[in-house]
């Protein structure tokens, strides 16, 4: 028998969620994580502190003008009327998808990202080749995510910072009045609220 050991394992772990379930269990096994403490956090960013808080802000300003307007005046205090406030989340502005203009965030520098409204940033918004080609070629972009705009419409491309981080309103899709905010919210995709794609369609 060999000993070679080249062969590939089916683990079907791609190499960096592998790299931190090792690094997770070798610190359980000193004692320095607890892993129930993890799954809280982890739990609370992905459903709690996730893109629902988000599809809730996008929901009330698409069914209550007043909201709308207070989120184009002043999002932060807006949001934290909803009790979404926090990490990340200190100084926001809400940037409107209109019939003229479609809204693409993107943080240049390193990955800003609106967490209390959002949740954890995806690991595409993080990675180099999407934070310079949404400013360079944002159609480009746009396109393979699956959007591709007229090219009447104007794309404008928002840059996050450590002071101020951006929540994309996209357009109500057609079809849904009546709907109440719950439902509403449903059709809220955290990817709309970047501007990689737009609301889904009832």
């Amino acid at each position: 028998m060999s000993g070679d050991h080249s062969h590939g394992h089916d683990n079907h772990l791609d190499d960096m969620t592998a790299r931190v379930m090792a690094l997770e269990t070798v610190l359980t096994e000193k004692g320095l994580v607890d892993p129930a403490a993890l799954d809280a956090i982890i739990d609370t960013y992905e459903t709690k502190v996730g893109p629902r808080n988000g599809a809730h802000v996008v929901a009330k300003a698409w069914s209550d003008p007043d909201f709308a307007d207070w989120l184009k005046r002043d999002a932060t205090a807006a949001i934290g009327s909803l009790g979404y406030s926090g990490r990340q989340g200190e100084h926001m502005r809400a940037v409107f998808n209109t019939d003229d203009t479609h809204n693409l965030v993107v943080c240049t520098l390193c990955s800003c990202y609106p967490w209390s409204v959002l949740g954890l940033p995806p690991v595409w918004y993080k990675s180099p080749p999407y934070r310079s080609r949404a400013v360079s070629d944002p159609r480009g972009v746009l396109a393979e995510f699956g959007l591709t705009l007229p090219e009447e419409k104007a794309v404008r491309v928002w840059d996050s910072t450590a002071e101020l981080r951006y929540l994309v309103i996209p357009q109500r899709p057609a079809g849904t009045d009546g709907w109440d905010e719950d439902r509403l919210a449903t059709l809220v995709t955290r990817n709309s609220m970047i501007g990689t794609e737009e609301a889904l369609q009832p």
